[in-house]
């Protein structure tokens, strides 16, 4: 997500955003021989992108892409030799048709690396499309004068509608569209959907480790809900899998550093604030293993 002017929105993008497909639990991974891919390309944002932040796997520095992140140890668990992580911090739906202007250069629109050869493709995207980031310096701005109401929910829905509800609705076609593009560039790839690991649990959570007041929790659980279930839907309806998290628990940021696979605004790992650390990056590897395998 970590792209200049829009830092805000990369350090946050995906910290309310859960991962894809509600039936889908921590498996084993899939057979490599059963699945039988050979050419691998992996669109997305930072949620996809960053893992390890000591770990580069090349391109340009505001993509932030790291060789651990689950794009990595999904092929490395089906022995995948060929893979082209497209990946980028602070990507939207627009940056899988044109290219995306980040720190130290410029990361080429992601569906290039799509060829009619392509057999796997996995994307992750939507997050920085509904304003995550701004949302959730917002909800922390607002959380500072009451940390145990709901200022962030009276925010949102001062004019009587929830206006996240609303962007996800309205992101909707566009998903379907970015999923109509891969099947258009390449026509015999198999499509997996990823959406956003945990943040937040369901109640509660860990002001100021996560600054979100500890009445806005549960609605932004449920946003983030919301978000993964409109994600698994357009891939059910576009000829696409998905792999939809949204019944993990007791991985959020608000966990012990140890069991948790999602960071806090300070790191304990060499991962981005409120991303995936490398645990939750292979956790999220196995969950596309064992989704194929099915």
């Amino acid at each position: 997500m970590l792209r200049s002017p829009k830092l805000r929105r990369t350090v946050f993008s995906a910290a309310l955003a859960l991962a894809a497909a509600a039936a889908v639990t921590v498996t084993a991974p899939a057979q490599a021989g059963a699945a039988g891919f050979h050419k691998y390309v992996a669109l997305g944002d930072s949620y996809t992108a960053v893992g390890n932040l000591l770990e580069s796997a090349g391109g340009p520095l505001g993509c932030f892409r790291s060789s651990v992140n689950f794009p990595h140890d999904l092929a490395a668990e089906l022995h995948i030799s060929n893979l082209a992580d497209a990946s980028c911090g602070g990507a939207v739906t627009a940056d899988m048709t044109g290219p995306q202007s980040v720190i130290g250069g410029t990361n080429p629109a992601q569906f290039d690396a799509l060829t009619p050869d392509t057999d796997l493709v996995t994307v992750g995207i939507g997050g920085n499309d509904i304003g995550f980031g701004d949302i959730v310096t917002t909800c922390g701005e607002l959380s500072v004068s009451n940390v145990f109401g709901d200022p962030c929910h009276q925010h949102f829905t001062s004019g009587g509608t929830d206006q996240l509800a609303a962007r996800i609705d309205a992101l909707a076609p566009t998903i379907g569209n970015v999923l109509q593009g891969i099947h258009q560039r390449a026509p015999h790839a198999t499509v997996v959907v990823v959406g956003y690991l945990p943040v937040l649990p369901a109640a509660g959570g860990c002001w100021p480790s996560v600054p979100v007041a500890v009445g806005d929790v549960p609605w932004l659980h449920g946003i983030q809900q919301k978000l993964n279930d409109m994600l698994a839907q357009e891939a059910a309806e576009n000829g696409a899998l998905s792999v939809n998290p949204n019944g993990v628990t007791g991985r959020d940021a608000c966990q012990w550093p140890w069991t948790r696979w999602v960071e806090p605004v300070i790191p304990a790992q060499p991962a981005a604030p409120v991303h995936p650390n490398p645990a939750g990056q292979q956790a999220v590897a196995n969950m596309i293993a064992g989704r194929l395998g099915s």
